[in-house]
């Protein structure tokens, strides 16, 4: 982030229920190896549609409107813009 100062919203968060620690490790290793490179959040959606055993998974993905600024400037500084 060019700033100290977080701007409301800018990061978001996703939160997906999984079966059992095996998936949850799966889309783990998915997503550092290339959804963070690649930024598609759809695509990450039908990636989890395809693996999960779930016939309805849960996929929220959710603004961050607060929280700790060293974290917030952290995480903006590491993502990819």
């Amino acid at each position: 982030m060019a700033s100290d100062s977080y701007v409301s919203g800018s990061l978001s968060a996703a939160y997906v229920t999984c079966p059992n620690d095996t998936v949850a490790k799966d889309i783990g290793q998915y997503v550092s190896d290339w959804l963070i490179y690649n930024k598609i959040t759809f695509l990450f959606t039908n990636f989890l549609l395809s693996v999960h055993s779930y016939e309805v998974c849960e996929v929220l993905s959710l603004p961050i409107e607060q929280g700790n600024p060293p974290y917030l400037k952290w995480v903006g500084d590491i993502v990819p813009k």
